[in-house]
Formats: structure tokens, C-alpha cells, sequence
């Protein structure tokens, strides 16, 4: 069976409605400044929050004139931040782990996996409640 071939035309009609897809599942930038007198880079994302994040915990920025952190640029699909001038790019992933920590990202993003529902789950549960749910924890016995 041979392949339909998708003409250029066709993509670049369909990027429209992918992008408008985009910005209702996955967390983008789309709005970046750096404030001068703080310091600061201000990220705005998608669902309406803002990061801000001191240049000084960016340690590629650090030296960073002030006119050149000013020139930031959302990148493509706002996945990343774009400093053109210093041939930098920083991803709104990486962003997030300097402002809040690679330990509090992991916390989350295991809570946020253990608490999801799944058919999968719901039923190894219930079949351990049937065995009589967790094993408990033995008592320790202090040594003589």
C-alpha cells in the first residue's frame, strides 16, 4: 500500500491548529522580559503563571551585560528561552529546576505519578486489600 504524500502546503495549513493544541497540553513561556533593576527574568506561561527567577542563580547569565539579558526571546513552541547575542538558550524545564530545585521537581513529579488513577492500580489494590493489604512493619528488638 503506498504511502499519501502530505504536500508542504497542507503542513503549514495544519500548524495553526497544532500550536492552539500545544498551548492546552503541555506548560510553554509565552511572554519573556528581564527587569532591570531587580535583576530578574520574568517568564510567563501558558496557563497563566509567571516564573521569576534572579539572574544571578543562572550561572551562563551571571556576567551578563544588562542590554544583552534584556534582548531575551521566546523560543519556538515557548520550550525555551533564547539570549541571541550570547548564543544562550535556556529550557522552561531547566528554568524551573533553578528556581525551585532539582529535589522539589522529583518530589513532585513522584507525587503526582503515585497519585494518578488507573485501572492498572485500582486492581492490583484491590487485590492486595484482598491478601490483606500491606504487610505490616515488624517491631525491632533492641539489641543486647
Amino acid at each position: 500500500m503506498a504511502r499519501r504524500m502530505v504536500s508542504d502546503n497542507e503542513i503549514l495549513e495544519q500548524i495553526p491548529a497544532a500550536r492552539r493544541r500545544a498551548q492546552h497540553t503541555h506548560l510553554a513561556a509565552v511572554k519573556a522580559r528581564y527587569d532591570q533593576p531587580t535583576r530578574r527574568l520574568h517568564v510567563t506561561l501558558t496557563n497563566g503563571a509567571t516564573l521569576v527567577v534572579p539572574i544571578d542563580l543562572i550561572a551562563s547569565l551571571r556576567r551578563a551585560a544588562d542590554q544583552e539579558l534584556a534582548a531575551v526571546t521566546v523560543g519556538v513552541a515557548g520550550v525555551g528561552l533564547r539570549w541571541e547575542d550570547l548564543d544562550e538558550d535556556l529550557s522552561i524545564g531547566g528554568l524551573a529546576r533553578v528556581a525551585l530545585g532539582r529535589q522539589v521537581l522529583l518530589r513532585a513529579s513522584g507525587a503526582a505519578g503515585g497519585a494518578s488513577r488507573t485501572a492498572a492500580k485500582v486492581q492490583a489494590s484491590r487485590l492486595n486489600g484482598l491478601k490483606g493489604g500491606r504487610p505490616r512493619k515488624a517491631l525491632r528488638r533492641p539489641r543486647n
